[in-house]
């Protein structure tokens, strides 16, 4: 993904921005949105032939980059790891209970088990020495395949959504299967109760879209820093 196609990607979010809530342009919301995050993970989640910004990251990406903590870069100390755990947690997460109140990715392919961290829930508020451990412990390519589930899950779920869906806001007995599931730690209960006051169409435009994109831009950095 250069330059260009990171404009136009761009672009195509601020279209999809300002489509979404319209019932009319349901399915071109979706299609837009499919477009969009295809390019965020792995080629063979939206059948892409181009390299995709996940790719770029993946690419030539070693396990001691991968795990390197912590880092004293400008926009992040956080692993390559904890990046791409704590955004597929989150899509995971937000889009299988919150959108589609259904079985997360995580254990309906049992990544949990070969994963090999005891983490389940987003990766907000841990502290460092929890950040050093799953940096240092969770299984590189368990993860890759994981993150590859969750975007083809999201895909699914998305899909299928019928027209009038992007306006609901988020059930509040969704938000407490966050907790119920350690999808969300206690003392990040504030993550929860901002979600609870959403619609789908922003947990579309954030957890599956934007907020993925921050964090694979901060890995490419990593990348270039330590490479």
């Amino acid at each position: 993904m250069d330059l260009e196609e990171l404009r136009v990607w761009s672009e195509n979010l601020k279209s999809l921005n300002e489509i979404i809530l319209n019932p009319q342009k349901h399915t071109q919301a979706i299609q837009l949105f499919l477009s969009l995050h295809a390019w965020l993970h792995s080629s063979s989640v939206g059948n892409l032939s181009d390299l995709t910004l996940h790719d770029a990251v993946i690419k030539n990406l070693d396990e001691q980059t991968f795990r390197k903590y912590p880092l004293n870069l400008s926009d992040t100390k956080n692993s390559i790891a904890w990046h791409l755990w704590h955004s597929a947690r989150l899509e995971d997460m937000t889009m299988s209970i919150l959108v589609a109140d259904d079985q997360q990715a995580l254990y309906s392919g049992n990544w949990f088990e070969t994963m090999n961290t005891r983490f389940t829930h987003s990766g907000n508020e841990m502290s460092e020495e929890e950040i050093a451990e799953l940096s240092s412990s969770i299984s590189f390519e368990s993860l890759l395949a994981y993150k590859t589930a969750v975007g083809k899950q999201t895909r699914q779920i998305i899909s299928m959504l019928k027209p009038g869906r992007f306006i609901d806001k988020v059930e509040q007995n969704r938000i407490n299967r966050l907790f119920d599931e350690n999808a969300v730690a206690q003392n990040a209960s504030s993550l929860a109760d901002y979600w609870s006051k959403r619609n789908i169409a922003w947990l579309v435009l954030m957890p599956a879209t934007e907020h993925i994109l921050i964090h694979l831009k901060k890995c490419i950095h990593i990348k270039e820093k330590l490479n």
